[in-house]
């Protein structure tokens, strides 16, 4: 079994996937803040006493706090089941939710003001605009597919002026819809831009 998991946005979302690949189980919950008490509860929910031999999780980029999360959680799930591991593109994971054959862009609001966005061809879900984590008008220069998806979709149709905003979050049931490339990543975070916290400078 297959269990997916992403925490990269304000929503929690788990799934798992039996040996053929169909979608079993899986939870939606928007919560906001709190993913570190709500995920382990929510995949033993899921799990049921089952136990997967491949966990796929989403490595952002989002919420640096979420996609620790995750991590941590999909390690610690590993190294207990002895399972393999490997990373999803949270916003591919988006992409996927469109369920538009067309060109989908993909906002998620990130820090200090600005949007992670990318853009992605809604039948393949494979990437025709390389990850960028920009300011709302660049972005807005950046994508120009008439859906754009995501928490931040709504700053950046507005800074165009055109288009369509859905706002939307990551469903892990859509996984396994991914190119093998994007759910085949190391599982490490994908930042888009440096973590605000910085290591000290030794004196």
């Amino acid at each position: 079994m297959i269990l997916a998991f992403d925490t990269s946005t304000a929503a929690c979302t788990v799934a798992l996937f039996d040996g053929s690949g169909e979608c079993i189980a899986r939870a939606d919950e928007q919560i906001g803040r709190g993913h570190a008490e709500r995920l382990v509860p929510m995949i033993d929910e899921l799990l049921d006493g089952r136990r997967a031999d491949r966990i796929i999780v989403g490595v952002g980029p989002g919420s640096f706090t979420g996609i620790r999360v995750a991590i941590a959680a999909a390690y610690g799930l590993a190294i207990g089941w002895g399972a393999e591991i490997k990373g999803m593109s949270s916003l591919a994971l988006l992409a996927a939710d469109a369920n538009d054959d067309g060109q989908v862009g993909v906002a998620v609001a990130g820090g200090h003001g600005e949007l992670f966005v990318q853009q992605f061809d809604g039948a393949t879900l494979r990437p025709t605009i390389e990850l960028r984590n920009l300011r709302p008008s660049d972005a807005a220069q950046e994508i120009n597919a008439t859906l754009v998806i995501g928490s931040g979709a709504l700053q950046l149709v507005d800074c165009r002026g055109s288009g369509v905003a859905r706002e939307a979050w990551p469903s892990a049931a859509n996984t396994l819809r991914l190119p093998e490339e994007l759910r085949s990543l190391p599982a490490r975070p994908v930042y888009a831009r440096a973590p605000d916290a910085r290591a000290k400078q030794a004196a």
